[in-house]
């Protein structure tokens, strides 16, 4: 009897497996390549692109509000969003807004002011990629949901695939674990959609479940209850500035400029990244972004200051500072690293590309398998 309901259970989970595997297939493979595409987009990037360097000079750097002007003279009439700074980089204007729609980036020298590129970011093959990869290219509020239900489905795939795979015996677990070369095509291609999978899924589940809090809120906010004990997620609001709280003799400076100089006093041989964030309207604070480590994007602090008074404001939500940040918040802010591998560095980005490459092919195995036995079945009626 218990083996029946074994066979049933494994039976019915063949069938989830089959069925979501061919409704998502096409989605999977599609993220899996632009995965592959972008593991390494950083890397990619530093090697191809010259303007993004700066050598280290020895005279001072030129202040937020001077590089900001020179960009705008490349940018007539758009709004710049902010300008950042790191040591042996050139400087990068940012500007970007949504309506009307536009990503520039002006890179310039950070010291002579000289601009060494300007780019539309809608034109850049990376930006194009993630476009793609999140949303499918199309609208964010169709392509989204679209994508982020193929990544569930892949989850559930993932778990019945172990399901699956999971060896009846201590001798049926010898053929699990390697892929047996010498055999026929079909049998080889079984091993590769079983063993690889197998070997692939425990990195593979990250990603999905990374991959979920970025596309589904209510993902998002489950993952921050089960990590937190029960606490709900604080979600993201803007801090404002008081607008009745002119100060003249601040105003004579622009404050761009006052809270950059500061920033760089308080942090003697900083080498991370800074960036300024220009004030969007009349209300909007000033957000200061310090990252200790470029390469992620998890430790960084974010300050927030009146634009008029210059004074720091606290807010509670996960992107504030990170020593105010709880483990559910810590968690929330290392998701992007997570799902990329950047998290552990280079062999984390490795894995992340090789999880992806093998994700690709799971879809073209699976089905290969599926037609395989449904000609069989036909073959033998």
């Amino acid at each position: 009897m218990v083996s029946k309901k074994k066979n049933r259970f494994k039976y019915w989970t063949g069938q989830v497996h089959l069925w979501l595997g061919l409704t998502s297939g096409l989605f999977v493979c599609f993220l899996g390549i632009t995965g592959c595409i972008l593991a390494f987009e950083r890397e990619i990037e530093n090697i191809t692109q010259p303007y993004r360097f700066a050598s280290v000079e020895q005279h001072a750097l030129l202040a937020p509000s001077l590089l900001k002007k020179i960009a705008d003279a490349e940018l007539p009439g758009k709004h710049a969003h902010s300008v950042g700074y790191q040591q042996g980089k050139a400087s990068q204007v940012v500007y970007f807004a949504e309506n009307p729609s536009y990503y520039w980036i002006v890179f310039l020298n950070p010291y002579t002011g000289k601009v060494l590129k300007v780019k539309n970011m809608d034109d850049d093959f990376f930006r194009i990629m993630i476009m793609g990869h999140y949303y499918l290219w199309l609208p964010p509020n169709i392509g989204q949901p679209i994508l982020a239900s193929a990544t569930l489905m892949f989850l559930c795939l993932l778990i019945s695939g172990l399901i699956l795979w999971w060896p009846k015996n201590k001798a049926a677990s010898k053929k699990r674990f390697s892929i047996k070369w010498n055999a026929k095509w079909k049998r080889v291609n079984y091993d590769l959609h079983n063993v690889l999978g197998f070997y692939m899924t425990w990195i593979l589940i990250f990603i999905a479940i990374t991959g979920l809090v970025m596309g589904f809120q209510w993902f998002a906010k489950s993952v921050y209850w089960l990590s937190s004990g029960g606490d709900q997620m604080k979600p993201f609001a803007e801090s404002y500035s008081d607008t009745t709280s002119v100060n003249l003799a601040i105003s004579k400076k622009p404050a761009i400029d006052i809270l950059w100089a500061q920033t760089l006093n308080n942090l003697p041989g900083y080498t991370g990244g800074i960036e300024v964030h220009v004030p969007e309207n009349a209300k909007s604070a000033i957000e200061v972004a310090l990252n200790p480590d470029t390469d992620t994007y998890w430790k960084a602090d974010y300050l927030y200051y009146d634009q008029y008074s210059l004074k720091e404001m606290e807010v509670t939500h996960s992107y504030g500072k990170l020593a105010n940040a709880s483990m559910a918040d810590k968690i929330t802010r290392m998701n992007y690293d997570i799902h990329v591998g950047a998290i552990v560095g280079l062999p984390g980005k490795i894995a992340a590309f090789l999880a992806s490459l093998i994700a690709a092919s799971l879809p073209i195995t699976g089905f290969m398998i599926w037609r395989g036995r449904k000609r069989k079945k036909a073959a033998q009626v």
